[in-house]
């Protein structure tokens, strides 16, 4: 079994209207339209990324058997 724990992140508000550095930073977490969700290894990159844009996005800890959706 892995240590790492796994988070879903989804995407809630449009990243319309705020900077270019944040749009690109939704769209490298894999994050294309609205309410789309993606799966990711909690990692201190993707932590990072998150915080970032934490205003634009929920976010739940997964078990890593049912991360696979």
């Amino acid at each position: 079994m892995s240590d790492q724990r796994t988070i879903r992140v989804t995407l809630v508000r449009s990243p319309i209207g705020y900077t270019q550095d944040q749009r690109a930073t939704v769209q490298a977490l894999g994050l294309r339209k609205m309410h789309a969700s993606v799966v990711h290894k909690e990692t201190p990159q993707i932590r990072g990324m998150v915080n970032k844009v934490i205003h634009l996005l929920q976010v739940e800890e997964v078990d890593p058997e049912s991360a696979t959706e």
